[in-house]
């Protein structure tokens, strides 16, 4: 990833999407928004746009209204003692492929894609009319909904620009959130700087920038999580396009050393 001839990157939030339902027609939506918004048309073919895992997930109908779910006992009980939701407890432990930690109120699980994250990935913010009641899951397949939104807008706008899929995320070691990538479509998701001399000259034997994520949490900066803006455009960034897919990004159970 590069920037542009003057160091400079922009980001600009989307404005105009109405609350997302299940059905909508999302891709529509953004595109919508695209020509709403001053200073993003035309698009060119470094920009990214950053998609939030929520509008994705409501629009694909990866919700769960908790008032059909019936938590088992083990849910109860460690709801009970840390006071949280069993029904949302209850959600996360069923969209687990492994339970990586259960400790001092926290859950932190592998999901079915790979990634290691609180609570799975379900969330119960910024659901909508339903709050309460209702908790969103990760999309299915991230990089296909990136996929689909990609080629929408190539359709509307004749210009292929990539799609990143995005959420956020905690860190180990460290406090507060940062939005990552979820899903990607038209770009390499990670920058292999190895066998690459630095500025000094000197060859880099372990430096592997990963960019999506690094986009992603660039566009969050200008999102934030209470104005209902889940869509921003990244523009000279300028990553390398490809047929990169998220996976990439998830760490292989051999190299993880506090599996």
């Amino acid at each position: 990833m590069a920037t542009d001839g003057a160091g400079r990157v922009e980001i600009l939030a989307l404005a105009g999407l109405p609350e997302i339902r299940e059905g909508d027609n999302l891709a529509a939506m953004i595109g919508d928004a695209i020509e709403a918004t001053a200073d993003v048309l035309p698009l060119r073919v470094d920009d990214v746009l950053v998609v939030t895992q929520k509008v994705v997930s409501k629009a694909e109908g990866a919700v769960v209204d908790l008032r059909t779910v019936e938590p088992r006992p083990e849910a109860v009980a460690w709801a009970a003692a840390w006071g949280r939701d069993a029904r949302q407890i209850e959600v996360v432990l069923r969209e687990a492929r492994r339970i990586v930690r259960m400790q001092n109120g926290v859950l932190i699980t592998e999901t079915e894609h790979g990634f290691v994250c609180a609570n799975g990935g379900v969330d119960a913010s910024n659901v909508g009319p339903g709050s309460g009641d209702v908790v969103t899951l990760l999309p299915r397949d991230p990089d296909a909904s990136a996929d689909r939104i990609r080629a929408a807008m190539q359709a509307r706008f004749g210009t292929d620009v990539a799609v990143i899929v995005s959420d956020s995320f905690g860190r180990p070691w460290r406090w507060g959130i940062v939005d990552v990538a979820l899903g990607v479509s038209g770009l390499l998701p990670l920058d292999d700087l190895r066998g690459t001399p630095d500025a000094d000259g000197r060859v880099m034997r372990t430096t592997v920038r990963a960019v999506a994520d690094e986009i992603a949490s660039a566009a969050e900066l200008a999102l934030g999580k209470t104005a209902g803006q889940p869509v921003a455009l990244v523009r000279g960034a300028r990553p390398e396009r490809g047929p990169g897919r998220i996976a990439e990004l998830v760490m292989p159970a051999e190299n993880d050393l506090f599996r």
